[in-house]
């Protein structure tokens, strides 16, 4: 209810779009990075026309909000809308009417695939840019999807044709900015000189708890002065319009760094007795507060419906955004005509195709190639990469000297050279996942990596969580993925990490063993532009395996070396990553006592889950159950790969990571059991 007029202002008079076409390129984006306030967002998308979230639908609207609403609450704000279409000011009619529609409590919780869920998800809903829920995570979406747009505008504009030009505009809460996330990433912003990413801050100072005079007292003002922001103040975002409209005509009129503009409102506005309330934030008002609210905003309609002069205000936006494409469908002609390269490039990037053959520039290896490190390895692969895809853009958080992840052939991206693809992201982890995952879901032909020690995905697990909610195929580039990382240290040393990714639906979480398996990891990461992918890699040298392939690594596990016959192996040693070298080593050892051994790379659980049960059974037989699985982490989820008489080896407890020493002795008398 607080934030209506903002929505009413950029979805009715501001924001171009098209709501038959949520995808069309040149649209520009909204991010509710206050994901919670979600019923504004879907009341907006309605009354603008979006196919997503017509009536039809609308009955399953309860949203999981009925775990703190009395739906009726909701009507409430569709009443604040008509208020000012006919007392007030038309803007609050229009938005709180659909929260009206939206409104009514249902029995029970959304059906899976509602189009309305309790948190605005891309993937659901169209017309929803990028899922948010977690306070912070959708403002630092919002610094990828204007970094995406100002890269891509410095490639492809022209001084006669500036086929690239949206805005980025975000609303974010106290619960945003008190996460750490949303300063990491606004720090970026001002320094990429973001100058159309336009913020709105929903200053309303109640939080779940209460005030936030009990825990958040700062000058968020001055601190976004510091980071290098524009900053303007709209003291009544009650029923200040015009004032929200000069605000984003201020901001529109700088163009060398973001804007954030402070919109103090009050939660809840329009309930006499509960406004401006945290009790207004998290629970419900009670039927008889619904009721004198209603009043109080004279709302005098039944639920579920818009007054008609809603309606016909609002209808104008279906044949405009139409024609807002159709201009600029007819501005690529003209621009294809003049600068064909461009635009065949652009236009790939715009639906995500890769350029044929592609593939043919990753490099291949044999055991005869010197031994390396797979953190070289995978620079290799970028920077071959780089060459044939030209949506592939990405960095490291401080770390590219030692994540090996720089394009060789490009420069930094900076706020004046925009449309160079190595992205500096700093000391900053959490962001530049998040960042990534805006990036990737500003249009499918750009591919984002990011990279840092495989151990601080600690610092950015839950950006890549929602990489993996939201189906944006990010590419993790995590390196030091082992004990084996030097001088370190165990506050260094990732023991937990592969099995806790594995865990993570939707996420690839590969670990490439030497040059092939590099290569196959990236052709994988590339290709799966809906889930995310995690490459763990070594910091030692590690040996080119006879017998490793890419193709075998887009089956996730397969055969390296094999002395069996008819699919019955004595014993069938599984190894990932450096632990491969050890496994085929092994085998060889076994052999010469007579033992057939098969050595099986299982580089990806995910994708070898995937293949058929015949293919399974041709690599680990159900018969065979004297099984040994070596990696150096934790054991934890192994036992589904093994059977009674089989052993995991791995990395249990602090002692053996601290002596990698005895560890690997004691591996080696393991094995010889």
């Amino acid at each position: 209810m607080g934030c209506a007029p903002v929505g009413h202002v950029l979805y009715d008079e501001v924001m171009r779009y098209n709501p038959k076409n949520p995808y069309w390129f040149n649209r520009d984006r909204f991010v509710l990075s206050a994901g919670h306030g979600c019923m504004l967002q879907y009341a907006l998308l309605h009354l603008a026309g979006y196919d997503s979230v017509k009536v039809n639908w609308l009955l399953f609207v309860s949203l999981s909000l009925s775990f703190c609403f009395d739906f009726r609450w909701c009507e409430l704000g569709l009443a604040s809308f008509w208020v000012l279409s006919t007392g007030f000011d038309f803007v609050l009619v229009s938005v709180t009417c659909v929260f009206l529609i939206l409104g009514r409590r249902l029995e029970s919780i959304p059906p899976v695939g509602s189009k309305t869920p309790g948190h605005p998800e891309n993937f659901e809903t169209p017309g929803v840019e990028v899922t948010t829920g977690p306070l912070g995570q959708g403002i630092a979406n919002a610094v990828g999807l204007a970094l995406a747009e100002k890269h891509l505008a410095a490639r492809f504009n022209k001084p006669d044709n500036e086929i690239v030009d949206h805005y980025t505009y975000a609303i974010l809460g106290d619960g945003c900015q008190m996460e750490g996330i949303s300063n990491e990433a606004c720090s970026l912003a001002a320094h990429w000189g973001l100058g159309k990413l336009i913020a709105f801050y929903d200053d309303n100072h109640i939080s779940i708890d209460g005030d936030t005079e009990i825990a958040f007292t700062e000058s968020v003002d001055t601190r976004f002065e510091g980071l290098g922001w524009h900053v303007i103040w709209v003291k009544n975002g009650n029923t200040g319009y015009d004032d929200i409209r000069a605000a984003i005509k201020e901001a529109k009129a700088v163009k060398d760094k973001p804007t954030l503009i402070k919109v103090t409102t009050t939660i809840g506005y329009g309930s006499p007795n509960k406004a401006n309330s945290y009790s207004v934030h998290g629970s419900a008002l009670g039927a008889k507060e619904v009721d004198a609210t209603r009043k109080n905003l004279g709302w005098p309609y039944e639920p579920f419906h818009v007054p008609d002069d809603v309606k016909e205000h609002w209808s104008r936006h279906v044949p405009d955004g139409a024609a807002l494409e159709a201009e600029w469908n007819a501005k690529f002609v003209d621009y294809k005509k003049k600068y064909k390269e461009e635009a065949v490039e652009l236009k790939s990037l715009i639906n995500g195709e890769l350029p044929a053959g592609w593939e043919k520039a990753l490099p291949t290896y044999t055991p005869d190639s010197p031994a390396d490190a797979t953190r070289n390895l995978s620079q290799q692969c970028l920077n071959a990469l780089a060459k044939v895809i030209p949506g592939l853009l990405g960095g490291s958080a401080d770390l590219a000297s030692s994540n090996m992840t720089l394009l060789k052939m490009f420069g930094d991206f900076q706020k004046d050279a925009p449309e160079e693809r190595n992205v500096r992201f700093g000391v900053r982890e959490h962001s530049m996942g998040a960042i990534c995952n805006g990036i990737a879901l500003h249009c499918p032909g750009l591919i984002p990596y990011c990279a840092t020690f495989f151990v601080f995905t600690d610092y950015m697990r839950a950006a890549m969580r929602l990489s993996a909610l939201c189906e944006a195929g990010v590419i993790y580039v995590m390196t030091h993925d082992s004990i084996g990382l030097g001088e370190d240290g165990p506050t260094h040393q990732p023991i937990e990490h592969l099995s806790s990714f594995r865990a993570m639906p939707n996420i690839l979480m590969l670990r490439p063993a030497d040059g092939n398996e590099t290569a196959g990891a990236y052709k994988v990461a590339v290709l799966n532009r809906k889930r995310p992918s995690v490459l763990a890699l070594s910091r030692q040298k590690l040996p080119n395996l006879p017998g490793s392939s890419i193709a075998g690594v887009e089956k996730g596990g397969y055969v390296i070396s094999d002395n069996s016959v008819g699919n019955k192996p004595d014993v069938i040693l599984i190894g990932t990553g450096s632990e491969l070298e050890i496994a085929a080593k092994a085998g060889d050892v076994l052999r010469k006592d007579g033992k057939t051994i098969r050595v099986v790379s299982l580089v990806c659980w995910e994708l070898f889950d995937e293949q058929s049960d015949a293919y399974k059974e041709s690599v680990l037989p159900a018969a065979v159950s004297a099984r040994v699985s070596i990696e150096a982490g934790s054991t934890f989820g192994g036992g589904r790969l093994l059977e009674a008489r089989a052993k995991r080896l791995g990395l249990t407890g602090l002692e053996l990571v601290h002596q990698q020493e005895r560890y690997t002795g004691s591996l080696a008398l393991l094995l010889r059991q």
